[in-house]
């Protein structure tokens, strides 16, 4: 890797598996550990950052010196891209999902406070740019610009994200992450041993799309995964009373700060799931906290 790259790497915090104790999966025999991806960094924390590494380290070795992506209004992505490109002195450009805002989100905020250009398109826009996949793919790009897809979804994501599954250092039957495009989850499947049970928790509504999706960044067809679609509380970035209080008794109980997009959501799908007696008692299942606290701000 690039010099800097190392450099970033090795200022990072380092991430930890942690037991959560209660004893209400106690009463049911199921274990519940957390690798705290969150602790990271502050902004390029969990799987921001792992989806990140291989991408800009291309992009390092192809001599650009500008970064477009795309995202919406609490992109987690695009905040860490801007913050990451500030950091590399490097440009960056976010497409943005939707009409500007007034006043703009916390999180397109700190994008332009990091010097992020923020370009606003219609929502029919925005899907079409999904089409587009190649560093070099997006109509118009220039020589000097490096084109990454929503969310950084690609083979270099898929190669860093399976490093999570390196740093488990325990023995575990069940894997869960929150699912945005698809790819964390996919890298997950692709790097955990087959006999392992991956599950995602999709935090957009009409999500069905995400099967597909992430079959057709498998290498080779499992079928040790799963996606459960009612834990999206409406929709992304939306919450209600029952999560919100979900997130404060857990926080309270764990001291392990959760957000309302993509971890909260899981963690409340893992804890249904259990009491719908899905897994089986004596099992260990590790779930993964994708960081996206800033995603936090204005919620709870």
């Amino acid at each position: 890797m690039y010099p800097s790259l190392v450099a970033l790497e090795n200022s990072l915090g380092k991430s930890v598996l942690t037991q959560i104790h209660d004893p209400f999966l106690e009463s049911k025999a199921v274990e519940l550990w957390i690798k705290r991806d969150d602790l990271l960094h502050p902004v390029i924390s969990g799987n921001k950052w792992r989806k990140l590494k291989y991408n800009l380290d291309d992009a390092l070795s192809k001599d650009v010196d500008t970064l477009i992506s795309m995202g919406g209004a609490y992109s987690n992505h695009l905040h860490a891209l801007a913050f990451v490109g500030k950091t590399l002195k490097l440009k960056t450009i976010g497409i943005i999902r939707g009409e500007h805002p007034t006043p703009l989100t916390p999180t397109l905020q700190d994008m332009e406070n990091w010097r992020m250009k923020l370009r606003f398109v219609t929502r029919s826009e925005y899907r079409l740019l999904r089409n587009h996949k190649h560093w070099q793919d997006l109509p118009g790009i220039k020589l000097n610009q490096y084109w990454l897809p929503e969310g950084g979804a690609n083979p270099l994501a898929l190669k860093g994200v399976g490093e999570i599954v390196d740093e488990i250092d325990i023995s575990y039957d069940v894997l869960c992450v929150a699912c945005g495009t698809g790819t964390t989850l996919a890298g997950l499947i692709r790097k955990a041993p087959k006999q392992k049970t991956v599950l995602g928790f999709a935090a957009l509504n009409k999500a069905r799309y995400l099967e597909s999706d992430v079959k057709s960044q498998l290498i080779i067809n499992c079928h040790n995964w799963e996606i459960f679609h009612d834990y999206h509380f409406g929709g992304f970035a939306k919450l209600n009373s029952k999560l919100a209080l979900f997130i404060n008794d857990f926080e309270a109980k764990t001291s392990v700060p959760l957000e309302p997009v993509y971890t909260g959501k899981m963690l409340y799908g893992i804890y249904d799931l259990i009491i719908q007696g899905r897994f089986k008692p004596g099992q260990r299942i590790v779930a993964i906290h994708t960081g996206g606290l800033q995603g936090k701000r204005g919620y709870l």
